[in-house]
Protein backbone atom coordinates (compact mmCIF):
# COMPACT_ATOMS: atom_id res chain seq x y z
CA UNK A 1 0.00 0.00 0.00
CA UNK A 2 1.21 3.46 -0.85
CA UNK A 3 1.92 5.07 2.56
CA UNK A 4 0.53 8.34 1.23
CA UNK A 5 -2.89 6.82 0.46
CA UNK A 6 -5.47 8.07 2.93
CA UNK A 7 -7.50 5.39 4.61
CA UNK A 8 -10.75 5.27 6.53
CA UNK A 9 -10.81 2.59 9.16
CA UNK A 10 -13.21 1.73 11.93
CA UNK A 11 -13.27 -0.02 15.25
CA UNK A 12 -16.75 -1.41 15.77
CA UNK A 13 -17.11 -3.20 19.10
CA UNK A 14 -20.25 -4.85 20.39
CA UNK A 15 -20.96 -3.64 23.98
CA UNK A 16 -21.72 -7.10 25.34
CA UNK A 17 -19.04 -7.39 28.02
CA UNK A 18 -15.75 -6.09 29.33
CA UNK A 19 -13.14 -4.68 26.97
CA UNK A 20 -10.68 -7.44 26.07
CA UNK A 21 -7.05 -6.84 25.06
CA UNK A 22 -7.87 -8.47 21.71
CA UNK A 23 -10.25 -5.62 20.97
CA UNK A 24 -7.63 -3.13 22.14
CA UNK A 25 -5.10 -4.53 19.66
CA UNK A 26 -7.62 -4.34 16.80
CA UNK A 27 -8.39 -0.71 17.66
CA UNK A 28 -4.67 0.08 17.92
CA UNK A 29 -3.87 -1.31 14.46
CA UNK A 30 -6.74 0.69 12.96
CA UNK A 31 -5.51 3.83 14.70
CA UNK A 32 -1.90 3.36 13.58
CA UNK A 33 -2.86 2.96 9.93
CA UNK A 34 -5.15 5.99 10.05
CA UNK A 35 -2.56 8.25 11.67
CA UNK A 36 0.22 7.00 9.39
CA UNK A 37 -1.70 7.93 6.25
CA UNK A 38 -3.44 11.06 7.50
CA UNK A 39 -6.72 9.17 7.26
CA UNK A 40 -9.65 8.86 9.64
CA UNK A 41 -10.32 6.46 12.49
CA UNK A 42 -14.01 5.90 13.21
CA UNK A 43 -15.56 4.45 16.36
CA UNK A 44 -18.86 2.69 15.70
CA UNK A 45 -20.95 0.88 18.30
CA UNK A 46 -22.54 -2.34 17.05
CA UNK A 47 -25.31 -2.70 19.61
CA UNK A 48 -27.96 -4.66 17.71
CA UNK A 49 -27.58 -7.69 20.01
CA UNK A 50 -29.90 -6.32 22.67
CA UNK A 51 -30.10 -9.62 24.59
CA UNK A 52 -26.38 -9.51 25.42
CA UNK A 53 -26.10 -5.71 25.75
CA UNK A 54 -24.19 -4.58 28.87
CA UNK A 55 -24.98 -0.95 29.83
CA UNK A 56 -21.50 -0.01 31.10
CA UNK A 57 -19.52 -1.79 28.39
CA UNK A 58 -19.38 1.14 25.98
CA UNK A 59 -18.02 3.55 28.57
CA UNK A 60 -15.42 1.05 29.76
CA UNK A 61 -14.25 0.59 26.18
CA UNK A 62 -13.96 4.35 25.59
CA UNK A 63 -12.07 4.80 28.86
CA UNK A 64 -9.66 2.04 27.89
CA UNK A 65 -9.02 3.40 24.39
CA UNK A 66 -8.37 6.91 25.68
CA UNK A 67 -6.05 5.50 28.35
CA UNK A 68 -4.08 3.81 25.57
CA UNK A 69 -3.94 7.11 23.64
CA UNK A 70 -6.23 5.87 20.86
CA UNK A 71 -8.53 8.77 19.92
CA UNK A 72 -11.21 8.62 17.22
CA UNK A 73 -12.06 11.22 14.58
CA UNK A 74 -15.72 10.25 14.23
CA UNK A 75 -17.96 8.46 16.67
CA UNK A 76 -21.08 8.53 18.83
CA UNK A 77 -19.66 11.10 21.25
CA UNK A 78 -17.76 13.30 18.78
CA UNK A 79 -20.13 13.21 15.80
CA UNK A 80 -19.13 13.20 12.16
CA UNK A 81 -20.54 13.25 8.64
CA UNK A 82 -21.90 9.69 8.84
CA UNK A 83 -23.85 9.92 12.09
CA UNK A 84 -25.45 8.18 13.84
CA UNK A 85 -22.59 5.91 14.89
CA UNK A 86 -24.68 3.45 16.91
CA UNK A 87 -26.29 0.67 14.94
CA UNK A 88 -29.41 0.73 17.13
CA UNK A 89 -30.04 4.22 15.72
CA UNK A 90 -29.62 3.13 12.08
CA UNK A 91 -32.45 0.59 11.91
CA UNK A 92 -34.29 2.25 9.03
CA UNK A 93 -31.11 2.25 6.93
CA UNK A 94 -30.67 -1.51 7.33
CA UNK A 95 -34.34 -2.25 6.59
CA UNK A 96 -34.03 -0.43 3.26
CA UNK A 97 -30.99 -2.45 2.19
CA UNK A 98 -32.48 -5.71 3.43
CA UNK A 99 -35.54 -5.18 1.20
CA UNK A 100 -33.24 -4.24 -1.67
CA UNK A 101 -31.47 -7.59 -1.46
CA UNK A 102 -34.82 -9.39 -1.59
CA UNK A 103 -35.94 -7.29 -4.57
CA UNK A 104 -32.68 -8.05 -6.40
CA UNK A 105 -33.18 -11.77 -5.84
CA UNK A 106 -30.15 -12.14 -3.55
CA UNK A 107 -32.19 -12.74 -0.38
CA UNK A 108 -35.58 -14.11 0.60
CA UNK A 109 -38.15 -14.03 3.40
CA UNK A 110 -38.09 -17.06 5.69
CA UNK A 111 -41.11 -17.97 7.86
CA UNK A 112 -39.73 -21.11 9.53
CA UNK A 113 -40.38 -21.27 13.26
CA UNK A 114 -37.63 -22.00 15.80
CA UNK A 115 -39.35 -25.34 16.47
CA UNK A 116 -39.15 -26.39 12.82
CA UNK A 117 -35.50 -25.31 12.55
CA UNK A 118 -34.63 -27.28 15.69
CA UNK A 119 -36.33 -30.38 14.25
CA UNK A 120 -34.41 -30.03 10.97
CA UNK A 121 -31.10 -29.70 12.83
CA UNK A 122 -31.76 -32.83 14.88
CA UNK A 123 -32.60 -34.82 11.76
CA UNK A 124 -29.42 -33.62 10.06
CA UNK A 125 -27.35 -34.56 13.12
CA UNK A 126 -28.93 -38.04 13.21
CA UNK A 127 -28.02 -38.48 9.55
CA UNK A 128 -24.50 -37.13 10.26
CA UNK A 129 -25.04 -34.25 7.85
CA UNK A 130 -23.77 -30.67 8.21
CA UNK A 131 -26.35 -28.62 10.13
CA UNK A 132 -27.68 -25.87 7.89
CA UNK A 133 -30.93 -24.36 6.69
CA UNK A 134 -32.73 -26.78 4.35
CA UNK A 135 -33.98 -24.11 1.94
CA UNK A 136 -37.74 -24.57 2.43
CA UNK A 137 -38.64 -20.88 2.17
CA UNK A 138 -36.06 -20.29 -0.55
CA UNK A 139 -38.39 -22.24 -2.83
CA UNK A 140 -41.43 -20.07 -2.08
CA UNK A 141 -42.90 -17.97 -4.85
CA UNK A 142 -41.73 -14.37 -4.20
CA UNK A 143 -45.25 -13.00 -4.57
CA UNK A 144 -46.58 -15.47 -1.99
CA UNK A 145 -43.73 -14.61 0.38
CA UNK A 146 -44.44 -10.88 0.00
CA UNK A 147 -48.12 -11.44 0.69
CA UNK A 148 -47.30 -13.28 3.91
CA UNK A 149 -45.00 -10.43 4.96
CA UNK A 150 -47.72 -7.87 4.16
CA UNK A 151 -50.14 -9.90 6.28
CA UNK A 152 -47.84 -9.49 9.27
CA UNK A 153 -46.50 -13.04 9.49
CA UNK A 154 -43.30 -13.31 11.51
CA UNK A 155 -40.24 -13.71 9.31
CA UNK A 156 -36.54 -13.23 8.89
CA UNK A 157 -34.50 -12.38 5.80
CA UNK A 158 -31.94 -14.94 4.63
CA UNK A 159 -29.17 -14.46 2.09
CA UNK A 160 -29.51 -16.62 -1.02
CA UNK A 161 -26.06 -18.19 -1.31
CA UNK A 162 -25.20 -19.71 -4.71
CA UNK A 163 -25.45 -23.51 -4.58
CA UNK A 164 -22.72 -24.29 -7.11
CA UNK A 165 -19.31 -22.92 -8.02
CA UNK A 166 -17.03 -21.28 -5.49
CA UNK A 167 -16.52 -18.00 -3.72
CA UNK A 168 -13.08 -16.42 -3.86
CA UNK A 169 -12.02 -14.09 -1.05
CA UNK A 170 -8.78 -12.18 -0.62
CA UNK A 171 -7.28 -11.50 2.81
CA UNK A 172 -4.26 -9.21 3.19
CA UNK A 173 -2.49 -11.67 5.52
CA UNK A 174 -3.53 -14.97 3.95
CA UNK A 175 -3.95 -14.23 0.26
CA UNK A 176 -6.73 -15.79 -1.79
CA UNK A 177 -9.21 -18.08 -0.04
CA UNK A 178 -11.56 -20.26 -2.11
CA UNK A 179 -14.67 -21.95 -0.70
CA UNK A 180 -17.14 -24.28 -2.42
CA UNK A 181 -20.56 -22.59 -2.36
CA UNK A 182 -22.25 -25.94 -1.74
CA UNK A 183 -20.70 -25.91 1.73
CA UNK A 184 -22.13 -22.50 2.66
CA UNK A 185 -25.38 -21.75 4.46
CA UNK A 186 -28.17 -19.27 3.76
CA UNK A 187 -27.43 -17.03 6.74
CA UNK A 188 -30.05 -14.88 8.42
CA UNK A 189 -29.40 -11.19 7.66
CA UNK A 190 -32.42 -9.56 9.35
CA UNK A 191 -33.97 -10.99 12.51
CA UNK A 192 -37.70 -11.31 13.19
CA UNK A 193 -37.60 -8.11 15.27
CA UNK A 194 -36.44 -6.17 12.21
CA UNK A 195 -32.89 -5.67 13.45
CA UNK A 196 -30.02 -6.79 11.24
CA UNK A 197 -27.34 -9.24 12.29
CA UNK A 198 -23.67 -8.31 12.12
CA UNK A 199 -23.28 -9.83 8.64
CA UNK A 200 -25.56 -7.19 7.12
CA UNK A 201 -25.33 -4.15 9.39
CA UNK A 202 -21.53 -4.00 9.54
CA UNK A 203 -21.17 -4.28 5.78
CA UNK A 204 -23.78 -1.62 5.06
CA UNK A 205 -22.14 0.74 7.55
CA UNK A 206 -18.67 0.05 6.19
CA UNK A 207 -19.86 0.88 2.66
CA UNK A 208 -21.78 4.03 3.63
CA UNK A 209 -18.93 5.27 5.83
CA UNK A 210 -16.33 4.73 3.10
CA UNK A 211 -14.25 2.20 5.07
CA UNK A 212 -11.15 1.20 3.10
CA UNK A 213 -9.69 -1.45 5.43
CA UNK A 214 -11.48 -3.84 7.80
CA UNK A 215 -9.41 -5.23 10.69
CA UNK A 216 -11.07 -8.06 12.58
CA UNK A 217 -10.21 -11.35 14.25
CA UNK A 218 -9.60 -14.54 12.30
CA UNK A 219 -12.70 -16.05 13.93
CA UNK A 220 -14.63 -14.23 11.17
CA UNK A 221 -12.95 -16.26 8.41
CA UNK A 222 -15.75 -18.90 8.24
CA UNK A 223 -18.28 -16.20 7.28
CA UNK A 224 -15.83 -14.25 5.12
CA UNK A 225 -17.33 -15.73 1.89
CA UNK A 226 -20.80 -14.51 2.94
CA UNK A 227 -19.53 -10.98 3.39
CA UNK A 228 -17.82 -11.02 0.01
CA UNK A 229 -21.04 -12.28 -1.60
CA UNK A 230 -23.09 -9.53 0.05
CA UNK A 231 -20.72 -6.89 -1.33
CA UNK A 232 -21.03 -8.47 -4.76
CA UNK A 233 -24.84 -8.60 -4.48
CA UNK A 234 -24.95 -4.86 -3.91
CA UNK A 235 -22.30 -4.18 -6.56
CA UNK A 236 -20.06 -2.41 -4.03
CA UNK A 237 -16.26 -2.21 -3.99
CA UNK A 238 -14.84 -4.30 -1.16
CA UNK A 239 -12.48 -2.92 1.49
CA UNK A 240 -9.14 -4.59 2.12
CA UNK A 241 -9.82 -7.42 4.54
CA UNK A 242 -7.35 -7.99 7.38
CA UNK A 243 -8.13 -11.00 9.60
CA UNK A 244 -5.80 -10.74 12.58
CA UNK A 245 -4.18 -13.61 14.44
CA UNK A 246 -5.90 -15.01 17.49
CA UNK A 247 -4.44 -14.78 21.00
CA UNK A 248 -3.36 -17.97 22.74
CA UNK A 249 -3.08 -18.54 26.50
CA UNK A 250 0.35 -17.73 27.98
CA UNK A 251 1.12 -21.44 27.90
CA UNK A 252 0.69 -21.37 24.13
CA UNK A 253 -2.10 -23.94 24.40
CA UNK A 254 -5.67 -23.00 23.63
CA UNK A 255 -7.33 -19.80 22.52
CA UNK A 256 -7.28 -16.99 25.07
CA UNK A 257 -10.54 -16.84 26.99
CA UNK A 258 -12.59 -13.66 26.97
CA UNK A 259 -12.65 -13.86 30.78
CA UNK A 260 -9.09 -14.63 31.80
CA UNK A 261 -5.69 -15.82 30.64
CA UNK A 262 -4.79 -19.29 31.88
CA UNK A 263 -1.13 -19.89 32.63
CA UNK A 264 0.61 -23.20 32.15
CA UNK A 265 0.72 -23.63 35.94
CA UNK A 266 -3.04 -23.29 36.21
CA UNK A 267 -2.97 -19.68 37.40
CA UNK A 268 -4.95 -16.86 35.81
CA UNK A 269 -4.44 -13.24 34.85
CA UNK A 270 -7.05 -10.68 33.90
CA UNK A 271 -7.07 -9.73 30.24
CA UNK A 272 -9.31 -6.67 30.34
CA UNK A 273 -7.69 -3.44 29.25
CA UNK A 274 -8.84 -1.23 32.11
CA UNK A 275 -7.46 -3.78 34.60
CA UNK A 276 -3.97 -3.10 33.27
CA UNK A 277 -4.09 0.44 34.63
CA UNK A 278 -5.30 -0.77 38.02
CA UNK A 279 -2.46 -3.29 38.13
CA UNK A 280 0.13 -0.56 37.70
CA UNK A 281 0.86 -0.79 33.98
CA UNK A 282 1.32 2.38 31.95
CA UNK A 283 -0.31 2.93 28.55
CA UNK A 284 2.99 3.34 26.71
CA UNK A 285 3.99 -0.19 27.72
CA UNK A 286 0.56 -1.66 26.97
CA UNK A 287 0.64 -0.16 23.46
CA UNK A 288 4.17 -1.49 22.84
CA UNK A 289 3.14 -4.96 24.09
CA UNK A 290 -0.12 -5.14 22.13
CA UNK A 291 1.46 -3.97 18.90
CA UNK A 292 4.02 -6.78 18.95
CA UNK A 293 1.43 -9.53 19.39
CA UNK A 294 0.81 -10.03 15.70
CA UNK A 295 3.19 -7.49 14.13
CA UNK A 296 6.94 -6.92 14.07
CA UNK A 297 9.19 -4.32 12.52
CA UNK A 298 12.27 -6.51 12.23
CA UNK A 299 13.83 -9.43 14.10
CA UNK A 300 15.40 -7.41 16.92
CA UNK A 301 13.66 -4.06 17.58
CA UNK A 302 11.25 -4.27 20.52
CA UNK A 303 10.99 -0.81 22.06
CA UNK A 304 8.38 1.39 20.39
CA UNK A 305 6.62 4.58 21.39
CA UNK A 306 3.28 5.42 19.82
CA UNK A 307 5.09 7.82 17.47
CA UNK A 308 7.47 5.02 16.47
CA UNK A 309 4.56 2.70 15.73
CA UNK A 310 2.72 5.28 13.65
CA UNK A 311 5.85 5.72 11.56
CA UNK A 312 6.79 2.05 11.20
CA UNK A 313 3.52 0.10 11.19
CA UNK A 314 2.92 -1.93 8.02
CA UNK A 315 0.22 -4.33 6.90
CA UNK A 316 2.90 -6.38 5.17
CA UNK A 317 4.51 -7.23 8.50
CA UNK A 318 1.41 -8.50 10.25
CA UNK A 319 1.68 -12.17 11.18
CA UNK A 320 -1.35 -14.47 10.76
CA UNK A 321 0.06 -17.07 13.19
CA UNK A 322 -1.56 -17.26 16.66
CA UNK A 323 0.26 -15.25 19.32
CA UNK A 324 0.72 -16.43 22.92
CA UNK A 325 -0.02 -13.68 25.43
CA UNK A 326 3.23 -13.13 27.35
CA UNK A 327 2.66 -11.21 30.58
CA UNK A 328 6.36 -11.37 31.46
CA UNK A 329 6.96 -9.35 28.31
CA UNK A 330 4.41 -6.80 29.47
CA UNK A 331 6.28 -6.50 32.78
CA UNK A 332 9.52 -5.98 30.86
CA UNK A 333 8.07 -3.30 28.62
CA UNK A 334 6.47 -1.58 31.59
CA UNK A 335 9.80 -1.30 33.38
CA UNK A 336 11.52 0.00 30.26
CA UNK A 337 8.84 2.63 29.59
CA UNK A 338 8.73 3.69 33.26
CA UNK A 339 12.46 4.38 33.12
CA UNK A 340 11.91 6.52 30.01
CA UNK A 341 9.50 8.86 31.81
CA UNK A 342 10.52 12.27 33.09
CA UNK A 343 10.67 12.19 36.93
CA UNK A 344 7.89 14.76 37.29
CA UNK A 345 5.68 12.73 34.96
CA UNK A 346 6.34 9.52 36.87
CA UNK A 347 5.70 11.30 40.18
CA UNK A 348 2.27 12.42 38.97
CA UNK A 349 1.42 8.89 37.83
CA UNK A 350 2.57 7.33 41.11
CA UNK A 351 0.68 9.71 43.39
CA UNK A 352 -2.73 7.96 43.04
CA UNK A 353 -1.15 4.62 43.95
CA UNK A 354 0.39 6.06 47.13
CA UNK A 355 -2.90 7.68 48.08
CA UNK A 356 -4.77 4.45 47.38
CA UNK A 357 -2.31 2.70 49.72
CA UNK A 358 -3.24 5.16 52.47
CA UNK A 359 -0.46 7.76 52.18
CA UNK A 360 -1.87 11.28 52.46
CA UNK A 361 0.93 13.01 50.58
CA UNK A 362 1.35 15.69 47.96
CA UNK A 363 3.21 15.49 44.66
CA UNK A 364 6.10 17.63 45.91
CA UNK A 365 6.74 15.14 48.74
CA UNK A 366 6.96 12.28 46.25
CA UNK A 367 9.16 14.04 43.68
CA UNK A 368 12.52 13.56 45.49
CA UNK A 369 11.78 9.87 46.02
CA UNK A 370 11.15 9.12 42.34
CA UNK A 371 14.79 9.05 41.18
CA UNK A 372 15.57 6.41 43.81
CA UNK A 373 12.81 4.02 42.70
CA UNK A 374 12.49 4.69 38.97
CA UNK A 375 15.10 2.05 38.10
CA UNK A 376 13.65 -0.46 40.55
CA UNK A 377 9.94 -0.77 39.78
CA UNK A 378 8.24 -2.68 37.00
CA UNK A 379 4.70 -1.60 37.78
CA UNK A 380 3.39 1.57 39.40
CA UNK A 381 1.65 -0.32 42.19
CA UNK A 382 5.02 -1.62 43.42
CA UNK A 383 6.12 1.89 44.39
CA UNK A 384 4.16 2.23 47.68
CA UNK A 385 5.48 -1.16 48.78
CA UNK A 386 9.08 -0.26 48.02
CA UNK A 387 9.00 3.39 49.08
CA UNK A 388 6.18 3.71 51.60
CA UNK A 389 8.71 3.93 54.45
CA UNK A 390 9.62 7.48 53.38
CA UNK A 391 6.21 8.67 54.56
CA UNK A 392 5.87 6.81 57.86
CA UNK A 393 6.32 8.82 61.05
CA UNK A 394 7.64 5.71 62.80
CA UNK A 395 9.11 2.41 61.69
CA UNK A 396 8.51 -0.74 63.71
CA UNK A 397 11.23 -3.08 62.44
CA UNK A 398 10.96 -6.84 62.73
CA UNK A 399 13.16 -7.62 65.79
CA UNK A 400 14.53 -10.75 64.18
CA UNK A 401 15.57 -8.92 61.01
CA UNK A 402 17.33 -6.21 63.02
CA UNK A 403 19.98 -8.63 64.27
CA UNK A 404 22.97 -8.54 61.95
CA UNK A 405 24.11 -11.61 60.04
CA UNK A 406 26.17 -13.92 62.30
CA UNK A 407 25.77 -11.40 65.14
CA UNK A 408 24.03 -11.37 68.49
CA UNK A 409 21.42 -8.77 69.48
CA UNK A 410 24.00 -7.17 71.84
CA UNK A 411 26.63 -6.95 69.09
CA UNK A 412 24.03 -5.50 66.71
CA UNK A 413 22.96 -2.90 69.27
CA UNK A 414 26.57 -1.83 69.84
CA UNK A 415 27.17 -1.48 66.08
CA UNK A 416 23.97 0.53 65.68
CA UNK A 417 24.99 2.88 68.52
CA UNK A 418 28.33 3.61 66.83
CA UNK A 419 26.52 4.25 63.54
CA UNK A 420 24.07 6.57 65.29
CA UNK A 421 26.94 8.57 66.73
CA UNK A 422 28.27 9.13 63.20
CA UNK A 423 24.85 10.30 61.99
CA UNK A 424 24.42 12.69 64.92
CA UNK A 425 27.88 14.14 64.36
CA UNK A 426 27.96 14.32 60.55
CA UNK A 427 24.27 14.53 59.71
CA UNK A 428 22.78 12.72 56.70
CA UNK A 429 22.86 15.49 54.10
CA UNK A 430 26.29 14.61 52.68
CA UNK A 431 26.58 10.99 51.64
CA UNK A 432 30.31 10.54 51.00
CA UNK A 433 31.67 11.51 54.46
CA UNK A 434 28.87 9.61 56.18
CA UNK A 435 29.50 6.46 54.14
CA UNK A 436 33.23 6.63 54.88
CA UNK A 437 32.55 7.03 58.60
CA UNK A 438 30.13 4.09 58.67
CA UNK A 439 32.56 1.83 56.82
CA UNK A 440 35.21 2.81 59.39
CA UNK A 441 32.77 1.80 62.16
CA UNK A 442 32.35 -1.63 60.58
CA UNK A 443 36.10 -2.03 60.20
CA UNK A 444 36.80 -1.00 63.80
CA UNK A 445 34.22 -3.49 65.08
CA UNK A 446 35.58 -6.30 62.93
CA UNK A 447 32.42 -6.44 60.82
CA UNK A 448 31.83 -6.61 57.13
CA UNK A 449 30.21 -3.47 55.74
CA UNK A 450 27.21 -5.58 54.66
CA UNK A 451 26.55 -6.66 58.23
CA UNK A 452 26.37 -3.07 59.49
CA UNK A 453 24.41 -1.69 56.55
CA UNK A 454 21.97 -4.61 56.83
CA UNK A 455 21.15 -3.52 60.40
CA UNK A 456 20.79 0.12 59.33
CA UNK A 457 18.54 -0.76 56.38
CA UNK A 458 16.07 -2.60 58.61
CA UNK A 459 16.24 0.15 61.25
CA UNK A 460 15.55 2.99 58.83
CA UNK A 461 13.34 1.43 56.17
CA UNK A 462 11.90 -1.64 57.90
CA UNK A 463 12.68 -3.60 54.71
CA UNK A 464 15.34 -6.04 53.57
CA UNK A 465 15.15 -4.52 50.09
CA UNK A 466 14.92 -0.78 49.64
CA UNK A 467 16.15 2.07 47.47
CA UNK A 468 19.78 3.12 48.12
CA UNK A 469 20.10 3.48 51.88
CA UNK A 470 22.21 6.63 52.25
CA UNK A 471 20.21 8.48 49.58
CA UNK A 472 17.04 7.42 51.40
CA UNK A 473 18.38 8.76 54.69
CA UNK A 474 19.17 12.02 52.93
CA UNK A 475 15.51 12.40 51.91
CA UNK A 476 14.12 11.26 55.27
CA UNK A 477 16.31 13.79 57.04
CA UNK A 478 18.48 13.70 60.15
CA UNK A 479 15.73 14.09 62.73
CA UNK A 480 13.62 11.16 61.53
CA UNK A 481 16.66 9.00 60.75
CA UNK A 482 18.03 9.47 64.28
CA UNK A 483 14.62 8.74 65.75
CA UNK A 484 14.33 5.45 63.81
CA UNK A 485 17.85 4.45 64.83
CA UNK A 486 17.05 4.99 68.52
CA UNK A 487 13.90 2.88 68.20
CA UNK A 488 15.92 0.06 66.58
CA UNK A 489 18.66 0.23 69.24
CA UNK A 490 16.08 -0.01 72.01
CA UNK A 491 14.54 -3.07 70.27
CA UNK A 492 17.97 -4.75 70.01
CA UNK A 493 18.76 -4.07 73.64
CA UNK A 494 15.48 -5.58 74.74
CA UNK A 495 16.33 -8.72 72.78
CA UNK A 496 19.77 -8.78 74.42
CA UNK A 497 18.17 -8.51 77.87
CA UNK A 498 19.92 -5.22 78.57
Amino acid sequence: MDPQTQVRVRFAPSPTGRFHIGGARTALYNYLLARQTGGQFILRIEDTDQKRYVPDAEEEMKTALRWLGVEWDEGPDVGGPHAPYRQSERRDIYAKYGRELVERGHAYYCFCTPERLSKVRKQQQQMKLATRYDGLCRRLDPAEAQARVDAGEAHVIRFKMPTDGETSCVDVLRGEIKVENANLDDYILVKSNGLPVYHLAALIDDHLMGITHVFRGSEWLPTFPLHVRIYQAFGWDQPQWVHLSIFLNPSGKGKLSKRQATTGAGGAMAIFTTDLAELGYIPEAAVNWLALMGWSYDDHTEYFTMADLIEKFSLRKLNPSPAAVNFSKLDHFNGVHIRALAPDDLSARLLPYFRSAGYDIQAEELTPVVPLIQERIQTLDEAPVIAGFFFHTEIEPDPGLLVGKNMTPAESARAAEHALACMEELGVEHIEPLEAALRKVAEDLGLKAGQLFGILRIAITGQRVSPPLLESMQIIGKKLTVQRMKTAIQCLKEQAGA
